[in-house]
């Protein structure tokens, strides 16, 4: 895909947000909004995926570590053929296969279970130690939030990762300074972020998460880059695409209205129609 082809797609991504967000009347939006470009990116230009078969042995794997931003996920494996985008509606309620966080049991194209904040990373390493000893060349992307990486599990695996040279590993912070309790900075602060992952050898590269060219660089950086793991810190807007969420702690968990859900709706409309123009 070129850049405006990503842009329409995260925007149509960013639309299934908000609408399962809304249908379960519960959810977090924020962080799931925030990471769309980064999600849209993975699935629709880096990964080597096929949604006809989800569990090809060559296939690259993703750990959604910050679980709770299940709808974005759910909302970009929709939209690229895994399962039908109108059961995006059917979030959290009784009997969907769609929880509130990701079931490798139950959801096609998810490789691992996730949601207790810490974890994910953990399993990432393990997938990419796995590769290594089977001398497979899948590669393995794990997403934390920031607000995540205040849990020391996170800080054990980084070393563990770093130790073992996993090149195959891509860790991308969403750096969107805000977490349930409000910012990052007043709540547990994590900066430097980059610091700390390149004290525990990692290769890092510090970006805009809501720009695709600098997602684009970073992720072929991170390709290039052999004998040490990478970490992307991916700065972005909380509630990216609606204007009323965007830099708002209170949209962390908390789903829109029927008021709020139109307002959020015209507004990804209209600019989905802009970018159409372009």
């Amino acid at each position: 895909m070129n850049k405006l082809e990503l842009m329409k797609t995260a925007n149509e991504v960013r639309k299934g947000i908000v609408t399962a967000v809304h249908s379960a009347k519960s959810g977090h939006p924020g962080g799931s909004l925030s990471a769309a470009d980064i999600y849209t990116y993975l699935y629709f230009e880096e990964m080597n995926i096929d949604p006809k078969d989800p569990k090809k042995a060559d296939r690259d794997r993703f750990v959604l570590s910050k679980g709770h931003t299940a709808p974005g996920y759910y909302s970009t494996l929709a939209h690229r053929g895994f399962f039908p985008v109108e059961d995006l509606t059917t979030l959290r309620k009784v009997g969907s296969y769609l929880q509130g966080h990701p079931d490798m049991k139950h959801i096609p194209g998810v490789d691992m279970s996730s949601g207790s904040l810490g974890q994910g990373i953990s399993a990432a390493v393990g997938m990419a130690i796995s590769a290594k000893l089977s001398d497979d060349d899948y590669r393995v992307y794990t997403l934390l939030g920031d607000g995540e990486i205040q849990e020391g599990q996170v800080w054990e695996a980084s070393m563990l990762a770093g130790h073992r040279k996993l090149d195959n590993l891509v860790v991308i912070v969403d750096n969107n300074n805000l977490q349930i309790d409000g910012k990052i900075t007043d709540v547990n602060s994590p900066y430097p972020i980059d610091k700390k992952f390149e004290a525990f050898n990692f290769h890092v590269i510090n970006i805009d998460g809501n720009d695709f060219d600098q997602i684009e660089a970073a992720f072929k950086e991170a390709r290039e880059t052999k004998g040490m793991p990478t970490a992307i810190i991916a700065k972005t807007i909380k509630g990216k695409g609606v204007s009323f969420m965007e830099d708002q702690a209170g949209w962390h968990g908390k789903a829109p209205n029927d008021e709020q859900y139109a307002q959020a709706m015209e507004e990804l409309e209209k600019a989905g129609e802009a970018l159409c123009q372009k």
